[in-house]
């Protein structure tokens, strides 16, 4: 039997098409499940998934029921749709996604254009979120914003926006400028607007967008915040926003790029409450944070690290930094949390990526890489390509960097890893590895992890020399 998450990919043929007269219409025949529903519509390059979990988790602590969609997932498909903390169960799925293949099926047989699989699966959210009325959506832009199928919404509680940099430019634009044009699309008029945009002239396209509408404008971007601790697993931030002081938040997130995030998210939910749209209690704001995880984003599978002495098995930390401003987060990340730690960099990426550069920060972490073939089998650059960027790489920064291994899937790469970690690599190793960090593509990440979960001899015992025990905590953009 086909399953709906079959059926939804089916409509990838039909790419991913920008605009909303598709979406709309598809909405349309459904009934338009999205109106009547509060909305934060998050927008960005990276940061938006953290930034949603963070909101979605501190809503809920403070006693809201709230819904979520997002994308991509990291190892089952139902990650993308969440209502209440948990993922649309795998019956609610193929109920309301069956509603909107069978609409969309309509449109084709009408000689329409046929919707992209994000609209459809989006439809899909919209209908179950209907039904589950949820107080407020957490509603996460796919690609840009003005053309985006999220886009859809009408004026949303507030708008933000967690960065812009450089991705799906044959899409979006090749400067900074046209990408921050594409996103600023989502503002509505006299909707107020949440940017933590670093690049001055980024900034500039969103804050000219959101006067034009008529929409205050909260730029956060240069609001101050410190890290009080980090560690594997768990840091603590504080920050003042507006004079209401938001000090000591522990979150399970960990980097720099974490605690900009979290700033995203606080002064969204302080805007919201100065506004009167919610109620907000510090200690179950702060207990909701804590919750807050993103599987496969600087998520350490394990809790013990190897002694000085060599005793004990490294950490397993997995990250999907698939493009220049994700690399430079966790090398900034891993230099914080393990500075001086040797580590062995399991990687692969998918074509059309910005390898070059993601490698060159990975390359500030450590030396010794193992290539391989990320599980996508449309775009994924075969594991010699990748290896032959890493020596390119080398050539160009002077870095000597070894690939150990080139292993033609993750099964392949994690078996490679784990003899790496157990000094066995080609040539030796002075000394075994402390850190082992899975990185590049997220469809390489999902694939380590649902092998590190499922896998008997990768099981949660906390005695394996090279495995999996219970998870300290995750992070990412």
């Amino acid at each position: 039997m086909t399953t709906a998450v079959e059926k939804f990919e089916e409509f990838n043929k039909f790419g991913s098409i920008l605009g909303l007269e598709r979406v709309k219409e598809l909405l349309r025949r459904l009934g338009d499940p999205h109106k009547g529903m509060k909305y934060i519509h998050v927008a960005g390059t990276n940061g938006k998934g953290s930034t949603c979990k963070f909101l979605e988790r501190g809503l809920a602590g403070c006693g809201y029921r709230v819904g979520l969609y997002s994308s991509p997932y990291i190892e089952k498909f139902n990650e993308r749709i969440q209502c209440d903390g948990e993922m649309i169960g795998d019956e609610e799925l193929e109920k309301y996604g069956d509603m909107a293949l069978a609409k969309a099926a309509e449109m084709l047989e009408d000689g329409l254009d046929s919707p992209t699989e994000f609209e459809v699966v989006m439809a899909t959210a919209f209908l179950y979120f209907r039904d589950r009325k949820p107080d407020i959506v957490v509603l996460e832009c796919g690609m840009g914003g003005i053309g985006d199928a999220t886009n859809v919404i009408d004026a949303p509680m507030v708008s933000v926006f967690t960065g812009v940099a450089f991705d799906h430019m044959h899409i979006l634009g090749n400067t900074l400028e046209e990408i921050a044009a594409d996103k600023a699309g989502i503002i509505k008029k006299k909707c107020p607007v949440i940017s933590n945009v670093a690049d001055h002239g980024a900034a500039a396209v969103i804050a000219r967008r959101a006067y034009g509408m008529g929409s205050r404008l909260y730029d956060v971007s240069k609001i101050k915040y410190t890290v009080d601790r980090i560690s594997p697993g768990e840091q603590q931030t504080s920050m003042e926003l507006w004079t209401t002081d938001y000090s000591e938040v522990v979150t399970k997130m960990v980097g720099r790029h974490q605690a900009e995030n979290l700033k995203t998210a606080l002064a969204t939910i302080e805007v919201l409450r100065k506004s009167g749209q919610i109620k907000v209690e510090r200690s179950a704001l702060y207990a909701g944070l804590k919750e807050a995880v993103q599987p496969g984003r600087f998520e350490i599978m394990n809790s013990e690290m190897r002694s000085e002495t060599g005793a004990g098995c490294p950490y397993v930390v997995l990250d999907g930094a698939h493009n220049d401003a994700g690399a430079e987060a966790v090398a900034q990340t891993m230099k914080d949390v393990f500075p001086g730690k040797r580590t062995l960099i399991v990687a692969g990426m998918v074509e059309k990526k910005e390898t070059d550069k993601v490698l060159k920060h990975l390359a500030e972490i450590g030396t010794d890489f193992i290539a391989t073939r990320p599980d996508y089998e449309e775009r994924a650059m075969d594991a010699e390509i990748f290896a032959q960027h890493i020596e390119d790489v080398s050539e160009k920064t002077g870095r000597e960097l070894k690939v150990h291994a080139v292993c033609g899937s993750p099964q392949e790469a994690v078996e490679a890893a784990k003899a790496a970690a157990e000094g066995e690599i080609s040539g030796g190793a002075a000394k075994p590895f402390d850190v082992v960090l899975y990185t590049g593509s997220l469809y390489l990440v999902g694939a380590v992890r649902s092998i590190l979960m499922k896998k008997t001899d990768y099981d949660f015992d906390r005695t394996l020399k090279y495995g999996v025990s219970t998870p300290a905590g995750a992070g990412g953009r």
